[in-house]
């Protein structure tokens, strides 16, 4: 006699399905397209976890950029002054100071201005 998987199977649904929460007409209740909704959202979801972190430091870059246009520097001389001045902030801060604290992002640009002059 053959033999079915009964409650095992109805398990695995029924975890699928809970993933599948939320999804709208089939995606979230036949079966199959479950199945290949899941597969797709999960290769979706590795590859942006990594596009994220390039898109923030688009944001950070764009950010520093302006600020230090508005001190008369372009990004790349000033990323160039602090490599030279031994100032080691990452973009992140630098955005955050940039748009917190003004005079203090006057003092690090000022920093990088002497740097290369130098």
């Amino acid at each position: 006699m053959r033999t079915t998987k009964g409650a095992a199977r109805t398990k695995a649904k029924r975890k699928l399905f809970k993933r599948a929460k939320g999804y709208r007409g089939g995606r979230g209740r036949l079966l199959r397209t479950v199945k290949e909704t899941l597969i797709r959202s999960g290769v979706f979801a590795f590859r942006d976890r990594r596009v994220k972190k390039r898109t923030f430091r688009r944001l950070w870059i764009t950010r520093i950029s302006a600020a230090c246009r508005q001190r008369g520097m372009n990004y790349s001389s000033f990323i160039n002054g602090l490599k030279k001045a031994n100032v080691e902030l990452d973009r992140k801060s630098l955005s955050e100071i940039a748009i917190c604290d003004p005079k203090a992002f006057d003092s690090i640009v000022e920093a990088a201005k002497k740097s290369l002059s130098a």
